[in-house]
């Protein structure tokens, strides 16, 4: 089978990263192991080279998998979780977020409402697609970012000290986090801008006096990803190195319930996604009052 070229838009490109990510996750490809050559997996998964060189790239970038010239592409971790493959059908009932935004932003137009507690897993997923952009694997011409998070001064149930809580420390340190990611989201969507690879960019951030009990990412006015933050008990380390036993929630690497919108605007995904883009809208609207 010679390479094909069709075959390197974004559809077949997340078929494969996925394909991969579960293979890895499900141990066919243990750490160590190394990946059958970029021919062989062409000829395997019915794509052409280019495909697979994109796919082991964006997996290079994520930390899976080493490559280097003349040895193959090793793996050095694994997914904690088997990625789904692509979609079939509509739906797909949970989902992690990276092959979402990665194939969210290989539109000309990329729009993204989130609300968060913090910005470090938007930050870490807009940081690999900016590599992608970078390195010419995708070209949008128009990046719009809504953020949504919680109002500075009030006082959030977590994370916080287990026992003291009135122990304001693990607040200034969630503010701290907070800052250093929506200052870095700032950083890399400029420089876009400025090096002329995205022509328009416009990232706007509200905060809102509400406590987060779920992250909400809305793509492309097309899809929905919804998650409840679990509270956890964890030791966290302050900046003096004290160490106190924290109650905390974990949101990088959350499993998101995923719904994408139909032709037909009575169906369960046009539903779920028209009803948290209107709550975004509202709370947004209503912050700019």
């Amino acid at each position: 089978m010679g390479d094909r070229q069709s075959d390197s838009g974004g559809r077949e490109f997340h078929r494969v990263a996925d394909e991969l990510r579960a293979r890895m996750a499900d141990g066919l490809y243990p750490v160590r192991s190394f990946l059958p050559s970029q021919r062989e997996l062409a000829e395997e998964l019915g794509v052409s080279r280019d495909t697979v060189q994109r796919v082991l790239r964006v997996l290079g970038n994520e930390g899976w998998i080493e490559s280097r010239q003349g040895s193959g592409s090793r793996v050095i971790r694994t997914p904690r979780i088997p990625t789904p493959t692509h979609r079939v059908g509509r739906q797909r009932r949970t989902v992690t977020l990276g092959p979402l935004i990665g194939e969210a932003f290989e539109q000309p137009e990329v729009t993204l409402d989130v609300y968060t507690l913090t910005s470090e897993s938007l930050d870490a997923h807009i940081r690999l697609q900016v590599e992608r952009i970078r390195l010419q694997v995708i070209a949008p011409q128009r990046i719009t970012l809504r953020l949504l998070l919680p109002l500075r001064d009030q006082v959030l149930p977590y994370p916080r000290v287990k026992d003291d809580s009135s122990d304001g420390r693990l607040g200034d340190r969630l503010h701290d986090i907070t800052d250093r990611h929506t200052a870095s989201l700032r950083g890399l969507l400029t420089d876009l801008r400025t090096d002329g690879l995205v022509p328009s960019i416009d990232l706007r951030i509200r905060h809102a006096p509400l406590v987060p009990a779920f992250k909400l990412y809305l793509l492309n006015g097309t899809e929905a990803l919804l998650g409840p933050y679990e509270v956890v008990e964890r030791q966290i380390e302050l900046p003096s190195e004290e160490t106190v036993n924290a109650l905390d929630v974990l949101g990088l690497g959350a499993t998101l319930t995923h719904h994408v919108k139909d032709d037909d605007p009575d169906a369960v995904g046009t539903v779920f996604v028209d009803t948290w883009q209107a709550w975004f809208d509202s709370v947004w609207n209503l912050l700019a009052e």
